[in-house]
């Protein structure tokens, strides 16, 4: 099929990359000059694992294009994906701003019938606004459908070309069966195309994201319960996980989620439950979990220190909101660097590949590391926010040697407590149960 995707962030280049890769000539549509022409270069603007192998080897074999101009990307598309971004808007709900200039460019581009598709998230009743918005332009039928996204950053290769499932929301059952012959290469394994209207798939992605939403912000306050009353939240995890009406994914406590999607979808649905006069107040309290256990590991550092950290070098870990990317946004690394900043703190960081993002922010604020252990040079303490695979078996003589002070904050429980403590360390985890330092005789 001939393919257009209008946006070329984490879901668009994806999206058009990996359709791509199955046979499909695709063109990427952007408006940021500078993105293009990297993309034609050969830069590819976000850290996604496998996504930089995929884009060169299809913009070479010439199935992959891109552009900033939308009409000629179009014209010969048979489906036009619409990937904008819809960031928070001041109110709480989503900022569709982006989506109603798109289209009303497209509007004014059809040249012939197409399906346009939705793969933004977007509030409920989006298709069905956009679809009036471009009628009163178009002098060409189409359709307007939606196709949520359920990618995971740093997967989303693998969770595009593996799907637990395909959603479309459509009003012409002719749209559902031209979208399933074009994910039929990745539901080899009889995995199901999901058909509803467009309100349902709207919903389906948002309410995926609050249940996620929902497990983490729970297992993180349950944490901080187990860690009042001395019990091990891991054991507990194990305890209630193996109950197959439980089960163990986002099930890991630490110190909140970020991102470009929990936070804000959170908020959108919110916003949504009230203007329909609903109170959600499950969703409210999810969110105001969620930020304030993006303060725990201020309170660990601040209170080891006894309120002083003035003058103190900590040595942080991990920055991107989640391992296996470079994306920063709401990552509570930042709400940690932030408060030790302002307590007059001296801050060292690693992360393996948000570093350019978050120099873009701090500037000379702060130091950055190459590699793990420059982080921990003269550091008063070792704080780990984000758990990259290569953190997870250092040398621990070399920390020790490296540290002023053998102290570690381990906000994503990647360490075993006991075996922290058995070789000296003073270790603090989230709802972890700490043995006591052995006594020398």
């Amino acid at each position: 099929m001939k393919i257009a995707v209008i946006g070329t962030g984490y879901v668009g280049l994806v999206q058009g990359t990996c359709l791509a890769e199955s046979g499909n000539d695709v063109v990427c549509i952007d408006k940021l000059e500078d993105k293009i022409e990297g993309l034609k270069q050969g830069r590819i603007p976000i850290y996604e694992p496998g996504l930089a192998e995929l884009v060169h080897r299809n913009y070479r074999d010439g199935r992959l294009k891109f552009s900033t101009d939308l009409a000629s990307g179009v014209a010969e598309a048979e489906i036009v994906f619409i990937a904008v971004g819809t960031p928070q808007g001041d109110d709480g709900g989503a900022d569709l701003s982006g989506v109603w200039a798109v289209g009303r460019q497209l509007a004014a581009a059809l040249n012939g019938p197409k399906v346009i598709v939705i793969k933004s998230t977007v509030p409920v009743g989006t298709n069905a606004e956009l679809a009036r918005l471009m009628k009163e332009h178009a002098k060409v039928p189409f359709d307007v459908a939606n196709n949520p996204e359920f990618l995971k950053e740093g997967a989303a290769i693998e969770d595009f070309n593996k799907p637990d499932r395909v959603v479309v929301g459509v009003r012409r059952p002719e749209v559902a069966e031209t979208l399933h012959e074009l994910y039929a290469p990745f539901l080899r394994t009889d995995r199901p195309f999901l058909v509803m209207s467009p309100e349902s798939a709207e919903m389906t992605k948002y309410v995926a994201n609050c249940l996620l939403a929902t497990k983490i912000s729970f297992i993180n306050e349950m944490a901080n319960l187990c860690e009042a009353y001395q019990a091990d939240v891991n054991d507990v995890r194990r305890g209630i996980g193996h109950d197959q009406r439980i089960g163990f994914h986002f099930l890991h406590p630490g110190v909140g989620y970020g991102g470009s999607c929990f936070p804000k979808d959170i908020r959108a649905v919110v916003h949504m439950a009230q203007t329909r006069g609903l109170e959600p107040r499950m969703m409210l309290a999810v969110d105001e979990v969620n930020e304030a256990q993006k303060q725990v590991l201020v309170r660990k550092v601040t209170e080891h220190f006894h309120g002083d950290l003035a003058g103190k070098t900590i040595g942080v870990w991990g920055l991107a909101f989640k391992p296996r990317t470079d994306d920063i946004r709401e990552a509570p690394a930042l709400v940690l660097v932030d408060a030790l900043l302002a307590a007059g703190a001296n801050v060292r960081v690693h992360d393996p590949e948000a570093i350019p993002n978050v120099r873009a922010i701090y500037g000379d604020k702060i130091a950055y590391c190459d590699r793990p252990y420059g982080a921990l040079e003269g550091a008063d303490a070792l704080v780990i926010a984000t758990e990259w695979n290569e953190f997870r078996n250092p040398d621990f003589e070399v920390i020790k040697r490296l540290l002023a002070r053998p102290v570690v904050f381990d906000g994503r429980n990647v360490f075993d407590p006991e075996r922290m403590v058995e070789m000296g360390f003073t270790y603090y985890g989230i709802g972890r149960l700490v043995p006591a330092a052995p006594v020398e005789v």
